[in-house]
C-alpha cells in the first residue's frame, strides 16, 4: 500500500531490524522503543485493523508473537515479563497496518497504560456490556452442524 511504512519495509524500500521473517509475517524492531527489545510482529499482506485478517492468518500471527516473546526473555535483555499490544483502528494507530507490539517489561520501568480510576462501572453495567458482547459472539460464532454454520 502506498504512503505505508510497514509495505515498504516488507518490500525492501525501507530499512528495517528484521529478527524473524517467513512468507506471511515478519518481526522487527521499533524505531520507538518503550524498552530495549521492543518488537513489531507485523503480516507482510497490508491489512489497517483485524477486521481485514482470516482466522488462520490470526493464529499464525500470534504463534509469531509468543515465540518473539520466548526469545526475548531468553536473549538476556532485561526482561521480568511481556506486555503484548495490538491496536486496531484509526484512533488507535499511527500507523494503519495491523500490528503487534512485544513490549518486554521490568520493575521499574516507566512504561505505564493510562487508566481512568474514577470510571468504575457497577456490576450491573458490567452485566450488561457483556450481555450484549455475548449475544454478538453467538450470532458470529454459532456452533457447526454438519460442516454447515448454523
Amino acid at each position: 500500500m502506498k504512503d505505508c511504512i510497514f509495505c515498504e519495509i516488507v518490500s525492501g524500500g525501507a530499512p528495517a531490524s528484521v529478527l524473524y521473517e517467513d512468507g506471511k509475517n515478519m518481526a522487527l524492531m521499533t524505531i520507538s522503543p518503550v524498552n530495549p527489545g521492543h518488537v513489531l510482529v507485523i503480516p507482510k499482506k497490508h491489512l489497517p485493523s483485524l477486521a481485514g485478517i482470516e482466522e488462520k492468518a490470526g493464529m499464525n500471527l500470534f504463534k509469531i508473537t509468543l515465540r518473539v516473546a520466548d526469545a526475548i526473555r531468553e536473549s538476556g535483555l532485561r526482561c521480568e515479563g511481556i506486555n503484548l499490544f495490538l491496536a486496531d483502528g484509526e484512533p488507535q494507530q499511527e500507523i494503519l497496518h495491523l500490528h503487534m507490539h512485544v513490549i518486554p517489561r521490568f520493575q521499574g520501568d516507566r512504561f505505564r497504560i493510562p487508566t481512568d480510576k474514577s470510571s468504575k462501572p457497577s456490576r450491573e453495567e458490567l452485566d450488561k456490556t457483556a450481555d450484549k458482547i455475548r449475544r454478538a459472539y453467538q450470532r458470529l460464532w454459532k456452533p457447526k452442524r454438519h460442516g454447515v454454520k448454523v
